[in-house]
């Protein structure tokens, strides 16, 4: 499996059904650019229900749109904004009101507790997915 992903606008990292995305400084999140994300997610899955990091270590722009998007993934499971930056968390919470769906969607200070959140989230639909089999 892949493990690292150069895009123009930044590094996706791929770990355990999760996709760690690191934009690069200045760059933009829009819808088009989420849409490759979302696709190079579901092909490196193979169609499996996944989750996504966005690991705020540069100063980016999002455009929120990208957020009702990714709500109709039918993949995609949860999300995880990461930032040492109060003022990065609190623009998350912002863009999180975007996000329109039952899926989940939580903001952390460290990678390590969102991995574990995102870990456990997704890990609950493989949990489902063998009960209902």
């Amino acid at each position: 499996m892949i493990d690292k992903i150069e895009l123009d606008c930044g590094v996706l990292r791929v770990q355990d059904r999760i996709l760690i995305n690191e934009m690069n400084e200045g760059a933009l999140l829009d819808v088009e650019t989420n849409r490759r994300i979302l696709k190079i997610g579901t092909e490196i899955f193979e169609n499996e229900v996944f989750g996504y990091i966005s690991h705020r270590v540069n100063s980016y722009a999002v455009n929120p749109m990208v957020y009702r998007d990714s709500a109709e993934h039918p993949l995609l499971k949860a999300i995880a904004v990461v930032s040492q930056s109060e003022m990065r968390r609190e623009n998350a919470r912002i863009e999180q009101q975007f996000y329109t769906n039952r899926n989940s969607f939580k903001i952390f200070s460290t990678l390590e507790e969102a991995m574990d959140w995102m870990k456990e989230v997704i890990g609950s639909y493989s949990k489902e997915k063998s009960f209902s089999e």
